[in-house]
């Protein structure tokens, strides 16, 4: 995860693009590229979503690689381990959404008996 973190940081340098990415801007073009994602499901069904072609496949996966960038871009301007805080928000979870509770359902913890 570092070495592609210190290559956004080189490819941004080269680029001069230092002076756009406050956390603000990051977050916000973030937030566009995991909409460019969600567009390509639009209006498919479950299945269809399920069962894209190849080219579909490569189109979505060059936006998850933008996101990846704009995410990594984040939390690095941030200082943010982002694996650390995947490690983190997972243990949570755990303990928000116990497997006897939550197995086989999708109810948000708080409607969790």
């Amino acid at each position: 995860m570092e070495s592609l973190i210190e290559k956004i940081r080189f490819f941004n340098e080269e680029r001069e693009w230092e002076q756009y990415h406050s956390p603000k801007n990051l977050s916000m073009a973030f937030s566009v590229e995991v909409a460019e994602i969600a567009e390509h499901f639009q209006w498919l069904t479950d299945e269809q979503s399920r069962s894209l072609s190849d080219e579909k496949t490569a189109e979505i996966k060059d936006e998850i690689g933008d996101a990846m960038i704009y995410l990594l871009n984040l939390s690095d301007k941030l200082g943010v381990d982002p694996i650390a805080a995947a490690e983190q928000k997972l243990e949570k979870n755990r303990q928000k959404y116990p497997v006897e509770k939550a197995r086989g359902n999708a109810k948000k913890y708080k409607e969790h008996e």
